[in-house]
């Protein structure tokens, strides 16, 4: 019930945040905001491509029989599918800022960084493998946290 939870809350503040948009206004920041679209689009690419067909989830909850990804952009950081979220979400947050717009902003990290501790605790209790790959990597910023 958890898992769902917080699924539903990304997706409802994302919904919120890209119908929160002035689409008849002109573009803040437009380079910007369609690099860092662009640039989280790509890292959630390259997360998917090394998933094998039928692991990946979007709950936060483990499959049966799901094995850990810890090579490509998986050996850098753990969690590369909501960095790809959180980066191209600050790319429409430039698109058009407003107050309304950067609050849900806020509120979509914290729900993301819920997500990814529920998630954590799960493999931490599932497999011994994973305290190994967390010791050798970060958990959203390579290199930082």
């Amino acid at each position: 019930m958890k898992s769902k939870f917080l699924v539903f809350s990304q997706f409802f503040l994302i919904s919120l945040m890209v119908l929160g948009q002035t689409l008849t206004q002109s573009l803040t920041y437009p380079f910007l905001g369609f690099f860092f679209i662009f640039s989280g689009g790509i890292i959630g690419i390259l997360a998917i491509k090394h998933h094998k067909q039928g692991n990946f989830n979007i709950r936060p909850d483990i499959k049966e029989n799901c094995t850990l990804v810890t090579h490509g952009i998986y050996s850098y950081i753990r969690h590369p599918m909501y960095l790809s979220v959180l980066t191209m979400m600050f790319g429409v947050v430039l698109l058009h800022p407003s107050w309304y717009v950067s609050l849900l902003y806020a509120f979509l990290i914290v729900t993301l960084l819920v997500k990814l501790h529920y998630e954590e605790s799960l493999w931490i209790c599932h497999s011994k493998a994973y305290q190994e790959y967390r010791k050798t990597t970060k958990k959203l910023l390579p290199f930082v946290f």
